[in-house]
């Protein structure tokens, strides 16, 4: 089994809707997202999915969050914009691009500092 990451940021904003604390008013973070795949094959030059086109579909995503108030995207109006429900959300987004057969969205990683984050897999 192989298993590929890679790796983007995206900057935006967020509250956290019933939570007591700081978290409670609008604030930033320079978020961080890990994508791992797995594949049981490679191809003919020895690749399961090219970093390229995985980069690609990523960044398609992040386009919709970065610099924005996360509350404010249509994913996150009932729900809030925690890291759990953010990887869930770009995990949902991502495995539905993915088109690669031998290829499987395994897991997203969101950070959002450099000592706490959150994954989401299936």
């Amino acid at each position: 089994m192989y298993e590929i990451y890679i790796k983007r940021n995206f900057s935006a904003a967020h509250k956290l809707c019933g939570y007591v604390g700081d978290c409670s008013k609008l604030h930033g973070h320079n978020w961080k997202v890990t994508v791992l795949v797995q594949s049981r094959k490679v191809d003919n030059i020895g690749i399961s999915i090219d970093f390229r086109k995985l980069r690609a579909q990523l960044d398609y995503i992040l386009k919709e969050l970065d610099h924005s108030d996360l509350n404010t995207i249509e994913g996150f109006k009932k729900i809030n914009p925690t890291s759990e429900n953010i990887a869930e959300y770009i995990y949902n987004k991502l495995a539905k691009k993915i088109k690669t057969k031998d290829v499987k969205l395994a897991k997203i990683i969101i950070s959002e500092s450099d000592n706490s984050g959150a994954a989401y897999f299936e």
